[in-house]
């Protein structure tokens, strides 16, 4: 994978929280990592956790009144050496993602892309789906249209997980970016009306649509040379099969059984609230080899 050194980072996508103290103490949302209710790289919707044991619904909600301060990222991504820079980095990586939802969203399936922002945190974090912690890992917030990612999570990533590629990290924002397209399209909605009439299915329902994001960021990927910035300079120059093995291994990594197994915790796909290392591979590769979004229906049929 090549970033291009020209390209222009465009840090009004993300939003810097790092230095507002995390958004204080308090409980968190109760999904640490490996946890087994919601688990890591996904969404919370209070609702869905609610049904899945997480404990809090819809009253719980706060305002998420936090403000980051993008002073300090500003000036480290306009220095010769941005690239050098891991929040750098991810925000150009935020770049092409919603450079390729723009065109691809309309083009695909019919809906015309909003823009949205990443909110890089450390620690803790408010948010409209509630206060959330490190451990919860990336995650995106249906009611306030926010990515939250804690950057430290690469690093779990790498040694507790064993993803140590580096083309994870633009796999981990594509899928919550996923996850900002089914808002859009409705279909986070859908579900949640689905869990509440049928509670029985809801790890279903949670599966299916974490699979969906999985293959939206297979679509991305497929598709992420050809992004490019506000003047046209292209942000990736190559992305390779190496890269891609990268991702797989990394949708493979987070897959339910092997969270579990890690963990030394039975394997109950009853259980499963993202899909297994298996269904992850396999949707991820469905999003890449087709390069359309509109072949990611998990919803029809057996996943």
């Amino acid at each position: 994978m090549e970033l291009n050194e020209n390209a222009r980072i465009d840090t009004s996508q993300v939003e810097d929280r790092r230095g507002s103290g995390g958004g204080g103490g308090g409980m968190g949302i109760p999904i640490p990592i490996g946890g087994g209710r919601g688990g890591i790289v996904g969404i919370v919707i209070a609702v869905l956790v609610a049904l899945v044991g997480g404990g809090f619904g819809l009253n719980a909600m706060t305002g998420g009144a936090e403000q980051g301060d993008n002073t300090a990222l500003e000036q480290r991504c306009a220095a010769e050496n941005a690239l050098e820079q891991l929040d750098c980095r991810n925000t150009l990586y935020v770049n092409s993602i919603q450079a390729y939802w723009r065109t691809a969203l309309p083009q695909s399936l019919g809906e015309q892309y909003r823009p949205t922002r990443t909110v890089f945190f450390s620690q803790a974090v408010n948010t409209a789906c509630g206060q959330a912690d490190s451990g919860v890992g990336p995650f995106y917030c249906p009611a306030d249209s926010l990515v939250y990612i804690d950057l430290s999570f690469y690093e779990v990533l790498a040694t507790q997980l064993g993803a140590e590629g580096e083309f994870a990290q633009p796999y981990v924002l594509a899928h919550e970016y996923g996850h900002h397209v089914q808002n859009l399209l409705g279909t986070n909605e859908q579900v949640r009306r689905q869990q509440q009439r049928d509670p029985g299915n809801a790890n279903d329902l949670s599966v299916r649509l974490e699979l969906q994001a999985d293959c939206y960021a297979g679509a991305w990927a497929k598709n992420a040379t050809g992004t490019a910035d506000e003047s046209g300079q292209k942000i990736f120059t190559s992305i390779t099969e190496r890269d891609i093995a990268e991702a797989i291994d990394t949708a493979e990594a987070i897959g339910d059984d092997a969270i579990s197994k890690r963990a030394d915790r039975p394997v109950n796909p009853e259980e499963f609230t993202h899909g297994s290392s298996e269904q992850r591979k396999q949707w991820f590769n469905r999003g890449y080899d087709t390069g359309d979004p509109a072949s990611c229906d998990t919803f029809s049929g057996a996943v």
